[in-house]
């Protein structure tokens, strides 16, 4: 059974069809990156797998279960955790206290514990923090932990997020261009983590205009045009056919 399942998925805004029967799957521990030119679809599709946008028609299955229709926070406590293309972090908040956000649903302590400041609100918030710094440190971003996130680069805000998704566990993970305005270096790290979290078990749904990155980094790769698929394969083959070089990739 496919961790993530997008059976014949159609989004409709008015007379616009944004995204036109779109089947493809997402299994535990692999990479599937979808691409495709600007409006082709993408981050509809990512809006109707978190919940964001409504379907016309189709379903969306998440480890067997229809998701489709239920609300974004409805979707995110099942466990699919999602990062934005701008972004979403608290700039006036630490990097530390960003990524504790992320872990508010796995504190149990209610908020009168916390007022009263009880043992076992202590022992909670002590845990999470320790948690929230270890991932960090496993992100290669520790050293941040302790600064405003406004003050942050843009690429440590970028793996900021992902880490700040990553704290509650979801066994899926969607990333919305997470190399956008990234150096090199950065979106070598980025590379890195993806397969680091992949060889963890995640599933991860990518959409990302970084042709080499994607193809560096995914299992498949799907490719939208006007909101229908017109590809799903390896990403050798994606880069081997020529129609799809030409129409979406280039020549990379």
């Amino acid at each position: 059974m496919a961790l993530l399942e997008i059976d014949n998925v159609t989004v409709r805004f008015g007379g616009l069809t944004a995204v036109d029967e779109v089947s493809l799957t997402v299994g535990a521990g692999e990479v599937c990156a979808v691409i495709g030119p600007n409006g082709a679809g993408k981050t509809t599709l990512f809006n109707a797998v978190s919940g964001n946008a409504a379907i016309g028609s189709g379903r969306i299955l998440f480890q067997g279960e229809p998701i489709h229709g239920l609300l974004p926070h409805q979707i995110s406590a099942k466990g699919v955790r999602r990062t934005f293309q701008n972004g979403g972090l608290f700039g006036d908040l630490t990097a530390l206290e960003n990524v504790l956000v992320g872990l508010h649903a796995r504190v149990e302590s209610g908020i009168l514990g916390v007022l009263l400041a009880s043992p076992s609100a202590r022992r909670i918030e002590t845990e999470a923090t320790a948690r929230a710094r270890a991932l960090l440190d496993l992100m290669e971003i520790g050293h941040v932990a302790d600064q405003p996130a406004a003050q942050l680069s843009g690429g440590q805000q970028r793996i900021v997020e992902i880490v700040r998704a990553l704290a509650t566990e979801p066994p899926l993970l969607l990333l919305d261009e997470p190399a956008v305005g990234l150096a090199p270096h950065m979106r070598e790290q980025l590379v890195s983590i993806i397969r680091r979290l992949a060889g963890q078990g995640i599933g991860i749904l990518l959409i990302e205009h970084a042709i080499e990155l994607v193809m560096s980094v995914a299992d498949r790769v799907v490719v939208l045009n006007y909101g229908k698929k017109v590809a799903d394969a390896p990403p050798a083959a994606v880069r081997a056919d020529k129609n799809v070089l030409e129409a979406y990739l280039g020549h990379v």
